[in-house]
């Protein structure tokens, strides 16, 4: 499957800033089953500073630097990735496997499981969410068939509602609301298996905009999406879980960048001197090419 992708976004300061550092996250990472192609990335106005590098963890940072005082600034993204489907990665081997497998391997990589066991800036340990799905994470129990129950608990029992939390909610507060967006639960289902000792990590990317012929639309399109990439053992690796809409991450799912939680991939972030609040737009399309 092949899309264009295109991702603009726009800030506006009430008045001018000084001094802007920003961090984009937007070059998509090589990640295995997709090609990227033709990658832009253009913002206006031009900053006197730009530098890229990989990293943290499986992502490519922008960072950018403004000399002069700043009103409003633009950036737009754009490129063509080819998506292959992923293997049916059936039931997988067992949890308690899993758990042996995440603590003997010593490779501290960004693709190891070591990095994304242990609680995050975001994904903190939570002791109720621990209690709540501890049913899913019975020893022998199939690690793909428990974590797919698991999201589908979160899919069911949360009810996906915009506005309902902003990016200071936690996931604690997220889970005793049972309603947010796609960021809050990939949180809830990071923190839950990590708490069972199943590597998780906060993957961040596009969904297709416009579904096949027959098949509903997903939810979180047309902005950027959030799901859970769980370590599936050696042999499997890492298999993507999407609780916002029940289903694993397959050719409608484009992964830009994974990491211990949203703060490792925020498609922006950084510093100014000011006292302006901002406001931010973002229009985002994935269109099917064939």
């Amino acid at each position: 499957m092949i899309y264009n992708v295109r991702h603009a976004t726009k800030v506006k300061y009430a008045s001018p800033i000084a001094h802007a550092l920003f961090n984009l996250r937007l070059i998509p990472w090589n990640w295995a089953g997709q090609t990227f192609r033709n990658f832009r990335l253009a913002i206006t106005p031009l900053p006197s500073e730009r530098e890229d590098h990989d990293g943290p963890y499986c992502v490519n940072t922008t960072r950018i630097a403004f000399g002069e005082t700043l009103s409003e600034f633009d950036f737009l993204s754009e490129f063509e990735v080819e998506v292959e489907a992923p293997d049916d990665p059936g039931d997988g081997p067992s949890v308690q496997l899993i758990r042996d497998e995440a603590l003997e391997i010593l490779d501290i990589s960004v693709l190891s499981p070591a990095p994304y066991l242990f609680a995050s800036r975001i994904a903190q340990s939570d002791d109720v969410i621990r209690r709540w799905a501890a049913g899913h994470f019975l020893a022998d129990m199939p690690i793909v068939k428990s974590a797919g129950a698991l999201m589908k608990a979160v899919h069911d029992e949360f009810t996906y509602k915009p506005g309902s939390t902003t990016s200071a909610t936690s996931p604690s507060e997220a889970f005793g609301l049972r309603k947010g967006v796609c960021q809050d639960f990939a949180h809830v289902m990071i923190i839950a298996l990590r708490s069972h000792g199943i590597p998780a990590a906060y993957a961040s990317g596009y969904l297709r905009t416009n579904p096949p012929p027959g098949k509903p639309r997903l939810v979180g399109a047309d902005a950027m999406h959030a799901w859970v990439n769980v370590w599936c053992g050696k042999d499997l690796g890492w298999v993507g879980f999407d609780p916002t809409n029940d289903c694993l991450a397959r050719f409608d799912h484009i992964q830009i960048g994974m990491g211990r939680d949203y703060a490792d991939v925020a498609p922006i972030d950084g510093t100014f001197v000011g006292t302006a609040p901002q406001q931010m737009k973002t229009a985002v399309d994935v269109i099917e090419r064939g």
